[in-house]
């Protein structure tokens, strides 16, 4: 069976070069032979997999000349010499320079392969670790859309290839899915970056006083409490990206503006009757399905086909689940990082409740899981969070009370999907004690509201 990785080797040597490739060979390794240094250094490539067996004394290039070469292309890679008697000396200030190892002439076969078999070994990890290193700074680039699954790569491909389109995106997806996060990619992916802002605001979060006067703006003494002029979220994103949060709650009358904005890139503020042009691009995003005429209710078909240019769909966390563990990973990161504690191990109870729970919140459900067993719900190497009683034996009446305690405020908040009066009701007890053990026990509301309209 052949090892992982090729060794290149180089000898003048025809009859030498052609015995260390039988020796290495029947050992199973890969062997690319030249018989010049020259040939084997157009062949090398970057991440070259494998490592370098050369002689020292050879017309043209010497191997010590292009061991010098190889550094400066990759100072990582193995470089094997193999020398004559009178060539130890300078064999040895090479490997004080980097060189792996040196082989004086004569040499037992098993001397080279076991060397070999060292480095090759060497530029396995070397190549492992570079692999995570760029999977990290790619993970960072693209955080949280952090995913192996054929769904996440696609989504990534496709928003790296609108990116600079400049066409509105529909963005749908479940409630924590990071349906932000995709907007702020695609800014930042975009020239757009460093044309304009991005600019986010949730249509649901603002009563209807005030939504139009935040997105188109107004002038002073537009209405009581105006005093002085403001400019509003579309044209402060004029250049860059607006995303509009949950655009399915938008009142009817702001999105008759809005529609007119979309088609004429135009804004005209409260008490102005000016049109100032803008140039910005509209990344909406919804909770439920705008295409089916029974969920979009009240809003409007013809903005709905206008935002609709390019629809993006985030898949819940539940149905990519083999990239739960490498989110919880970079989750867990961030939040030690954040509270300045180091990465806890993570038990078998934590890796049990990854597997199982269904993360109806999706990405900000997992991300606030991280963030609790970083915080103090581990206790040795397992987590509080579902981990049954009899396994803790050895805790105090006081400790196990608050540990059943905190079970079951889970247990109705999840029953209720995170209803606070319900799950109040259901427990008995009064609001303000319920926030208090919320807070005492690491316990998010948010994380057991679910998306009943999916």
């Amino acid at each position: 069976m052949m090892a992982s990785g090729t060794i290149f080797l180089v000898d003048d040597d025809s009859q030498l070069r052609k015995a260390m490739v039988q020796t290495l060979e029947l050992d199973g390794l890969a062997v690319n032979a030249f018989p010049r240094a020259e040939q084997a250094l157009d062949a090398l490539r970057e991440d070259f997999d494998g490592i370098i067996i050369t002689d020292v004394r050879m017309p043209g290039m010497t191997g010590l000349e292009f061991f010098e070469k190889v550094r400066r292309i990759d100072a990582d890679l193995p470089v094997i010499l193999i020398t004559g008697h009178g060539d130890v000396p300078m064999a040895v200030d090479a490997l004080h320079n980097g060189a792996y190892d040196f082989i004086a002439k004569p040499f037992p076969a098993e001397r080279m392969v076991e060397s070999a078999r060292r480095a090759l070994e060497k530029r396995r990890l070397v190549l492992e670790n570079r692999s995570l290193r760029r999977a990290a700074a790619q993970a960072e680039d693209d955080l949280p859309l952090i995913g192996q699954t054929p769904a996440m790569e696609r989504l990534r491909l496709t928003l790296r290839h609108i990116a600079d389109t400049d066409v509105d995106v529909l963005v749908a997806g479940e409630t924590g899915s990071g349906k932000e996060v995709v907007a702020t990619a695609l800014h930042r992916w975009s020239k757009r970056r460093s044309k304009g802002n991005f600019v986010a605001l949730n249509c649901g979060a603002l009563p209807e006083t005030v939504i139009e006067s935040e997105l188109f703006g107004h002038e002073a003494g537009a209405f009581t409490g105006a005093q002085k002029k403001r400019v509003g979220r579309i044209e402060h994103s004029s250049g860059g990206t607006l995303f509009l949060d949950e655009i399915e709650s938008m009142p009817p009358a702001v999105q008759v503006k809005m529609l007119r904005v979309l088609e004429m890139r135009e804004v005209s503020p409260l008490g102005s009757n000016d049109e100032r042009p803008i140039d910005i691009r509209v990344v909406a995003a919804a909770k439920i399905d705008l295409g089916d005429p029974e969920q979009r209710g009240t809003f409007r078909e013809d903005l709905y086909y206008r935002l609709n240019v390019v629809t993006l769909s985030i898949p819940p966390l539940r149905e990519r689940r083999p990239d739960i563990p490498l989110l919880f990973s970079h989750f867990v990161a961030k939040a030690a990082n954040r509270f300045n504690v180091a990465v806890p191990q993570i038990g078998s109870a934590v890796s049990r409740y990854l597997n199982e729970h269904d993360w109806p919140g999706n990405v900000r459900e997992l991300g606030h899981f991280a963030e609790r067993v970083v915080l103090g719900l581990e206790t040795g190497t397992t987590s509080q969070v579902d981990v049954p009683l009899t396994e803790k034996s050895s805790a105090t009446l006081p400790e196990r009370m608050d540990e059943l305690e905190a079970r079951l405020i889970r247990e109705t908040l999840e029953q209720a999907n995170g209803d606070v009066a319900e799950t109040i009701a259901a427990l008995g007890i009064a609001r303000k004690t319920f926030y208090d053990k919320l807070q005492r026990h690491g316990i998010s509301r948010t994380d057991y509201v679910k998306n009943t309209t999916a």
